[in-house]
């Protein structure tokens, strides 16, 4: 069947929507012709990819919305009905699958409505489910099932990206601020910029679980700074700390804190422009890989075989040595896996890469 008016709803996390990109990719390869709109929170709306892959983004506001009093969101909730009926959308294909997108499905007014296979939190009885034959494989594969079903055929891995154009100026502006000290806590001396050779450190992670101890990144700064490189750290305003305590215990003036410092975009500029990277199992890191950068992805409590680095030949992944990596446990009473990854074994894949 031709649909002409399509809906995807995948509204969070960064990581999230990145896996997503080669199936919206492949979606608009196969309905040339179909309006294709793109349900997401507004902090992530910059990295939906404008037309002619997607043709409109509209937001849900969670944030928002949990501030409301209850008669605020019985408005909201019926203010978003009338906008999703006003769109007359003739399929929703639900990739977050979860209560808070299965009820964004179900107010649509869309008749056909579907998912992928690990459909949670009862969505699954509002959007079917399509399990192919990577429902056991890495969650983008999962993904593009869903397209599979619909006809459309997938040869190659693509991540369609937002122009950066703009990120790149502001980003190099935001830098010469921070080196003349211009009004921000741990400004540097300068000599850094997006043109030197530099390696991005991501320091935080949604779960606790999934963090690389602090000290072994201060550690591996120490090690990378002698061999000539800058290193850059970033995340959310939420990881601020974390910067602040690499940075201070590193004790180098090569070490760049940029970490609460970004927007999104920006950060997505300092990515695509370093020579190596380094995370954990983070939204970030996932950039790094849609940009095919070198770099070292850091495995604990996930598994890197279901959300790890994609179609990348630049990436290496470091699986903890514990016997219980992959536990998928958000809180441990014995939590040592990511301990177990040392700041040695991530140096020795920078110097393969950098060498290579």
């Amino acid at each position: 069947m031709k649909y002409k008016n399509i809906l995807i709803i995948k509204m969070s996390s960064l990581g999230d929507i990145l896996h997503t990109l080669p199936s919206i990719a492949a979606l608009r390869s196969h309905f040339k012709n179909a309006k294709i709109s793109w349900l997401v929170h507004p902090q992530f709306a910059d990295f939906i990819p404008k037309e002619p892959i997607v043709n409109e983004v509209i937001c849900f506001d969670k944030e928002a919305f949990k501030k409301l009093s209850l008669l605020g969101k019985v408005r909201y909730f019926f203010e978003m009905r009338r906008l999703l009926h006003s769109k007359k959308f003739d399929l929703v294909i639900d990739m977050q699958g979860l209560f808070k997108s299965a009820v964004l499905a179900a107010i649509s007014g869309a008749k056909t409505r579907m998912g992928y296979c690990e459909m949670r939190e009862l969505s699954f009885l509002v959007s079917k489910p399509v399990c192919g034959e990577n429902k056991n494989a890495h969650v983008i594969e999962r993904y593009l099932d869903v397209v599979r079903f619909l006809g459309a055929k997938v040869e190659t891995i693509e991540f369609p990206m937002p122009n950066l154009a703009k990120a790149q100026e502001s980003i190099k502006e935001k830098l010469k601020m921070l080196a003349c000290g211009l009004g921000e806590k741990n400004s540097y001396g300068g000599g850094f910029d997006i043109g030197s050779r530099y390696v991005v450190f991501a320091v935080g992670a949604r779960w606790q679980t999934k963090e690389w101890i602090l000290e072994h990144f201060a550690k591996l700064a120490q090690m990378i700074a002698k061999d000539g490189f800058f290193i850059v750290l970033v995340g959310g305003e939420s990881e601020k700390a974390k910067g602040e305590v690499v940075r201070m215990e590193a004790k180098s003036e090569r070490v760049i804190d940029l970490t609460g410092k970004t927007t999104l975009k920006e950060l997505a500029v300092l990515i695509k422009e370093c020579d190596f990277f380094v995370s954990a199992d983070t939204g970030p890191l996932h950039l790094a890989t849609a940009f095919k950068k070198p770099l070292a992805a850091l495995y604990g409590p996930t598994l890197h075989t279901r959300t790890g680095p994609y179609a990348n030949k630049n990436a290496s992944v470091i699986v903890s040595p514990v016997p219980c990596a992959g536990c998928l446990k958000k809180n441990c009473r014995d939590w040592r896996c990511m301990h177990e990854i040392t700041p040695e074994m991530v140096y020795e894949v920078f110097k393969e890469k950098i060498n290579g």
